[in-house]
């Protein structure tokens, strides 16, 4: 009777879609880091603090907001502790990519990663000072003259899409490291 180690388990049974989802994680996580950097360089560059500019009847309003806290401005003052969360989430899931099997899961994780880079790199760079810097927010959905309801960035929308999806897929019952169901 032969055993295998816990790491041959947590193993994919097919290399080639190990490979096609580490690809898919990383492209997507590209995709998003890149994206979620312009959209701030573009809003820091062409946003009024003082003058939301109204989208798509007032669904939409563009504001530039730093934010020194998380979602909802929560821990503000605490950006060194939420520096510190991002890198151990950007830790985590490149750990996790070395047993990835999963499309779906590759995507979700994919989401999480770009957005928790793109977050990362404003508190890494940007002021008041290297790992407290603020991150860059300016969207914000039906809220009058884009005040009132949270204001967010494109990292942070991947962050949640990515974070339902693989909660769906936990509920579904797909397995990251395979991809298929139970």
């Amino acid at each position: 009777m032969a055993t295998s180690s816990p790491q041959a388990e947590q193993a994919p049974k097919d290399p080639k879609s190990r490979v096609a989802a580490v690809r898919l994680l990383f492209a997507v996580a590209s995709l998003v880091a890149l994206a979620d950097l312009a959209s701030k360089a573009a809003a820091v560059a062409y946003l009024d603090p003082e003058r939301p500019e109204r989208l798509l009847g007032g669904a939409l309003w563009l504001v530039l907001v730093r934010n020194s806290g998380a979602a909802f401005s929560m821990a503000t003052g605490y950006t060194w502790v939420l520096t510190a969360i991002a890198v151990a989430a950007v830790v985590v899931i490149v750990r996790m990519s070395r047993a990835l099997g999963s499309l779906w899961w590759a995507l979700g994780l994919g989401l999480v990663l770009g957005g928790a880079f793109g977050n990362l790199v404003d508190r890494v760079f940007r002021a008041p000072a290297p790992f407290r810097g603020q991150v860059v927010d300016f969207l914000s959905l039906f809220s009058d003259h884009g005040e009132g309801w949270a204001v967010f960035n494109l990292a942070d929308s991947a962050i949640v899409c990515g974070a339902v999806l693989m909660v769906a897929l936990s509920f579904f019952g797909v397995e990251h490291s395979s991809g298929q169901e139970r």
